[in-house]
């Protein structure tokens, strides 16, 4: 295996043709290409749980997706990797991403939080279809909804161990512990 720098440039083409066919995981950043980052066992297993507890609860027309499918969010500038991403639009019928999403997940970590919170969701409020944001902690027990109203403000909830995570946009109620089943903390 060939060892790539973190950061490369290309066009949004390029990328799109070259990207599905390496090993790894890379984002794409108005005309960078900039690696992913290795993730840790909670990490993984928090977006397990997540994706499993979707998964066994929703139907068609919702489609979820885990760590590697990737949204379009500007085209031609930028494409992100969710941890977890619902859609239920016919609209995307893409293979290779999703362009209307419903519901965003990002697990937090050290190296990803300040991205996660501040860029990423900057531009994912730009969906005119995201309807619910949701950011969950690896490191100790706690998950931020950020939610649209009708009036199209984000409004933050915050949940703890014991608490159900109600998510509207698919119609689901989440006990906080299950999202945390299995993961060990420091």
């Amino acid at each position: 295996m060939v060892a790539l720098p973190d950061r490369l440039s290309m066009s949004a083409a390029e990328y799109l043709t070259w990207e599905p066919t390496q090993e790894e995981r890379y984002e794409y950043w108005d005309g960078e290409v900039v690696a992913m980052s290795g993730k840790s066992r909670n990490h993984n297993r928090i977006c397990v749980n997540f994706f499993k507890l979707l998964d066994d609860r929703l139907n068609l027309p919702y489609e979820i997706y885990i760590l590697a499918v990737k949204v379009q969010v500007e085209p031609g500038r930028k494409y992100f990797y969710p941890d977890v991403v619902v859609t239920c639009d016919d609209r995307d019928n893409d293979p290779q991403l999703v362009q209307y999403p419903s519901l965003i997940v990002e697990v937090l970590s050290p190296s990803t939080e300040a991205v996660d919170r501040g860029v990423k969701f900057a531009k994912y409020r730009q969906f005119s279809t995201l309807q619910e944001y949701v950011l969950v902690q690896a490191e100790q027990p706690g998950v931020e909804l950020f939610r649209r109203n009708e009036q199209g403000l984000w409004v933050l909830s915050e949940y703890a161990l014991g608490d159900t995570l109600r998510l509207e946009s698919v119609d689901v109620e989440i006990a906080i512990g299950d999202l945390y089943r299995q993961v060990k903390f420091s």
